[in-house]
């Protein structure tokens, strides 16, 4: 079975469980394939990056296998502004955020609400100098584990959805990003839109961010700032101390 997310936003969590630890979010028009149904929950894998996760049954529509493996191919569609409206029938209006996929509109199959978008869309592969520019639309966005939104986003899902709005494909966390890509030996090699990896005493990836220019880079760490980047790590001018130890500076693009 397959479903597709015709909410604003949905919590994928951990465990079929309310209570459940939110790993991530399902934004508007993401679809998926269903792996497994427990009760009122359905585990769940994403098309775009293959997580996988636990959403409540009532918050998705049914769509069937070929319509799946129809907007797979399509061409990815985003709403290119920070909050926007779909409009549908007895003029319902539904909020969705930055980053909302609206490939699917088009399809009368799988749009069976009669949603209209009128907003800014976004499509295709950007100039890597686009980086940047959709970074600081999530500033000073709130820390929030598993967000992938400018109302809430976490180090990983802020890079996986500035790079998803510019066309290019980023895995969900950290630790997945940081395998993807050419590994750079020094700061000074990277350009603005590299990804920096920082790690714990264990030596495994918990935190990535952005790299701009003058050895700065943004990352969501309690809401979406810039701080300082050197060899050791990030340094946070406010508390006066480094905050996350550098472990690798990646080239995606």
């Amino acid at each position: 079975m397959f479903g597709i997310c015709n909410l604003a936003i949905i919590p994928l969590r951990i465990e079929p469980s309310d209570r459940s630890e939110i790993v991530s979010q399902v934004l508007f028009g993401e679809h998926f394939e269903i792996l497994e149904q427990v009760k009122q929950w359905a585990k769940i894998k994403l098309q775009f990056d293959d997580y996988e996760g636990w959403v409540d049954s009532k918050q998705y529509q049914i769509i069937s296998e070929s319509e799946c493996h129809q907007l797979s191919e399509d061409a990815i569609v985003l709403n290119a502004d920070l909050l926007e409206y779909i409009t549908g029938p007895n003029n319902l209006l539904l909020p969705i955020p930055l980053g909302s996929s609206l490939s699917f509109l088009n399809h009368s199959d799988i749009n069976t609400s009669n949603f209209n978008f009128e907003g800014t869309k976004i499509s295709g592969i950007k100039p890597k100098k686009g980086i940047l520019n959709t970074a600081f639309m999530y500033l000073n966005a709130p820390y929030l584990w598993g967000g992938k939104t400018p109302f809430g986003v976490d180090c990983s899902g802020f890079t996986q959805m500035v790079y998803k709005l510019n066309g290019y494909k980023l895995l969900r966390d950290a630790s997945q990003q940081s395998k993807q890509g050419e590994a750079l030996s020094f700061i000074e090699e990277s350009e603005p839109g590299d990804l920096a990896f920082f790690d714990n005493e264990e030596g495994n990836i918990i935190h990535v961010g952005i790299i701009m220019e003058d050895n700065y880079i943004i990352h969501a760490s309690g809401k979406v700032r810039i701080d300082r980047l050197d060899h050791l790590g990030i340094y946070n001018a406010e508390a006066n101390k480094h905050t996350h130890k550098l472990r690798v500076i990646k080239k995606i693009i």
